[in-house]
């Protein structure tokens, strides 16, 4: 889906439509939950402090987050993918891969089936869709991305190894910032360029995903689609240009990354039990602190609560290379209102 919390909302509300908007935060406070295309041209994105947001464009406007809206819309657009196949994989509350290699309308092309789908989207919802259409995951993900908004990009066949080997290293899926700098120091600009590194060479380097680098190189990625597939943990982290040392610049990050992670949350209808705050400093040495509690952890309200107790644990007399916060022993929405759940009031 194309921003998709800040379309929805500009459906809803025809005085937002637009304008720049972020939803989530305030002028003063907050985080962006997500950004219209009007804010993203000002550099406004999703996880950014609203602070931060606000300065990039004064004029955005912000709006509380109406998730339980977001998820209605998502079982809606999820009930449209099941009329093509039932191999459907969510990422997200707006994402999803699915298999149509035997589809139930029997359409001729995987192409006529996206465009299929956008159409339905587009008349059902009122919202706009992106998409991929490729041979594997890897490809149809990062084809997805790359005609936004209401795009579709096919990568057939015989295209895939071209396409990879042109794409910037900074656009692969899988590929982080830190990793991206990482294979730029070492003159990895693009997939042919890390074509030309032998498979050894690479798991010495990044460790067990030197292997997926090697594969992905060549347009190679079999991992199937899985409408099962049940995440184990959900978390984001961020590794500074610079190191970091001031208490209300650790903060702030951390806010920053509990927000990601918990839209990563809200995204995926997942609940979990458990945080495990990360803290890599100047020197390389890394440490965890971790807390389980007995009510299932829902929003950002929790997560920030756990993560402050979390930080009393810490030793933050030393610069701070890298900070992390990830959620695990996970529960789905199904289970979870069986289960306790936590209300910031």
């Amino acid at each position: 889906m194309d921003a998709f919390y800040a379309s929805v909302e500009q459906r809803d509300n025809p005085a937002l439509r637009g304008k720049p908007l972020a939803v989530g935060g305030s002028k003063e406070r907050g985080v962006v939950a997500a950004a219209s295309y009007e804010a993203r041209k000002f550099g406004v994105r999703s996880a950014m402090s609203s602070r931060k947001a606000y300065q990039l464009c004064p004029a955005i406007l912000f709006v509380k987050p109406r998730f339980e809206v977001y998820k209605a819309v998502s079982r809606q657009i999820r009930e449209i993918f099941h009329q093509y196949t039932d191999l459907v994989e969510p990422l997200s509350l707006d994402e999803a891969y699915l298999d149509v290699t035997d589809n139930k309308p029997q359409l001729a092309s995987a192409r006529q089936i996206a465009e299929r789908i956008k159409e339905q989207i587009k008349a059902e919802t009122g919202l706009t869709a992106s998409a991929g259409v490729s041979v594997n995951k890897f490809i149809a993900k990062i084809a997805s991305d790359f005609r936004k908004p209401d795009g579709l990009t096919v990568v057939t066949p015989k295209q895939a190894g071209a396409f990879v080997a042109a794409l910037p290293i900074d656009k692969f899926y899988g590929v982080g910032k830190v990793t991206a700098r990482k294979m730029h120091g070492l003159g990895i600009h693009t997939g042919a360029d890390l074509k030309e590194w032998p498979e050894p060479e690479l798991a010495r380097l990044f460790g067990k995903a030197g292997y997926f680098y090697y594969k992905i190189a060549r347009a190679i990625d079999l991992r199937p689609v899985d409408p099962d597939r049940i995440r184990k943990s959900i978390g984001a982290e961020t590794t500074f240009d610079r190191d970091i040392t001031e208490p209300d610049h650790i903060r702030e990050e951390l806010e920053s990354i509990a927000a990601e992670v918990a839209g990563r949350m809200e995204r995926t209808s997942s609940f979990g039990r458990t945080l495990t705050l990360k803290v890599k400093y100047a020197d390389f040495t890394q440490i965890t602190r971790s807390r389980t509690v007995p009510y299932l952890i829902n929003g950002l309200t929790p997560m920030t609560t756990i993560a402050g107790q979390l930080t009393e644990e810490v030793d933050w007399t030393k610069p701070v290379r890298l900070l992390g916060l990830t959620v695990s022993s996970l529960h789905q929405a199904d289970q979870a209102v069986r289960g306790q759940l936590s209300f910031p009031f």
